[in-house]
């Protein structure tokens, strides 16, 4: 029978990598898809892996409509046994709601791939819904690192290096590892822009609110890590207090 199936992670477990690796093998039994992808770091109408794969999909839209999609491509002649659905928590819940619909009346396969928390570790809204109505969830086994060696389960985000636990929800930022770190991104100070950025943290880090970057600073001052303070009021913080 068919599922909807959701694999969950934090950023940088591997989670596009898996979900090309699932293409590939479904398409080399001879069963036909769909991949889909919003939002990624590559840019639309892709799906792409930090180990550099990549591959065409079709860019999911605030009006996209899966049934409808799925439906075009089966009345037209093509076969559609199972669909891939990257960066899903980007999905409206009505757009899971289509998903958990083909799987129990067209009998389509759905694997959805996503982050379950933003920056503020709250649910996105898409993932809520997949945690609701899949058959099965599934943590991807390869563990994200926090700086400090520890498995890595917050996604936090930087403006300047400082983490920042208030704005929009989807902020589109720099996810390379040194993308917290001011120094590395000179070109895009020079315009006097801030730079936003994305880190795995573990949740002692994160509640704290100790980035790389700070924890950098304060290696450098020679200072104990002030673990009892949030870093974001830390004087050695780039000097910036606490951002918003």
């Amino acid at each position: 029978m068919a599922e909807l199936v959701f694999f969950s992670g934090t950023m940088d477990c591997g989670k596009s990598t898996l979900a090309l690796q699932m293409d590939y093998n479904h398409r080399a039994r001879g069963r036909g898809g769909i991949r889909f992808s919003r939002n990624d770091r590559a840019g639309e109408s892709v799906i792409s892996s930090r180990l550099g794969l990549r591959s065409d999909a079709v860019e999911v839209t605030d009006g996209t409509d899966f049934w409808e999609e799925t439906a075009r491509r089966r009345t037209g002649g093509l076969r559609v046994d199972y669909l891939i659905c990257d960066e899903a928590q980007f999905y409206s819940p009505g757009q899971v709601e289509q998903l958990a619909r083909l799987v129990d009346e067209m009998e389509v396969d759905v694997f959805a791939f996503g982050i379950t928390t933003d920056f503020r570790a709250r649910l996105f809204p898409g993932s809520q819904r997949l945690v609701e109505l899949a058959d099965r969830i599934e943590v991807l086994q390869v563990q994200a690192l926090c700086w400090c060696g520890r498995r890595a389960t917050h996604n936090a985000r930087t403006v300047d290096g400082i983490m920042v636990v208030t704005g929009e929800q989807v902020v589109v930022g720099d996810v390379a590892p040194d993308g917290g770190n001011p120094d590395a991104s000179a070109g895009q100070h020079g315009s006097g822009n801030p730079v936003v950025g994305y880190e795995t943290l573990c949740r002692r880090h994160y509640m704290r609110r100790v980035t790389a970057h700070a924890a950098d600073l304060m290696a450098g001052r020679e200072e104990s890590l002030p673990f009892e303070l949030d870093a974001c009021l830390w004087q050695g913080s780039s000097g910036q207090g606490s951002q918003g």
